[in-house]
């Protein structure tokens, strides 16, 4: 087992976590306009669908290796360039950073859990995303690829679900200090084209 591979990837997922994206933004947003418990709600199923992504992929990519190892690196190729191909979005994207939270609907933190758990299940991206990013840290010879991705899943799940939450609790502090430094908008899409590169590198490597 190398730990330094699994360290590389808990290190890239938290930053990838910090970096502006739908599910944050989103979970910031429900945070300011409804409290944090209703933001950790949202959270909770963003995270819990996860779940479902990480058992397509612990299935479907492990017998893909167990039948091709070509075919694999080949995945692995994809996932770097669909990664550097996100890192150019970002890069074609506006720095600014809007938290627009006067029009947010009330919901339930039932209704948020379930919003959550299918924005990330019923979005393709998620498991593309997922394809790419998984397969280059595999982290062991002799043990069941299927183990190796539900542990990947489960340091995945787990950063971000810390990183999340905190977003959530301090979703106050965090809009206000974006509103008072222009900048942390650039910073933060420099930081996310940086983890993209980044991860397609290592990957490739």
């Amino acid at each position: 087992m190398n730990i330094d591979i699994l360290l590389s990837f808990a290190l890239a997922t938290s930053a990838l976590a910090i970096s502006p994206g739908p599910d944050n933004i989103y979970v910031l947003v429900q945070s300011i306009a409804n409290g944090k418990s209703y933001g950790i709600a949202t959270v909770c199923g963003l995270i819990t669908g996860c779940i479902i992504h990480t058992s397509l992929l612990a299935f479907g990519v492990s017998a893909i290796i167990a039948s091709n190892e070509k075919l694999f690196f080949g995945i692995k190729l994809l996932g770097a360039i669909y990664l550097i191909y996100l890192a150019y979005l970002v890069f074609k994207s506006d720095a600014s950073l809007s938290f627009d939270s006067d029009n947010v609907p009330k919901k339930s933190l039932k209704q948020l859990f379930i919003q959550g758990f299918f924005m990330n299940v019923l979005n393709p991206k998620v498991i593309i995303f997922f394809l790419a990013f998984f397969p280059g840290f595999l982290f062991s010879d002799s043990m069941s690829t299927v183990i190796q991705f539900y542990i990947l899943g489960g340091i995945f799940m787990l950063v971000s679900f810390i990183i999340f939450v905190s977003i959530a609790l301090l979703a106050g502090n965090i809009k206000t200090y974006t509103m008072t430094h222009k900048n942390s908008g650039l910073v933060l899409k420099w930081l996310q084209i940086v983890v993209f590169v980044g991860i397609a590198v290592f990957i490739l490597l």
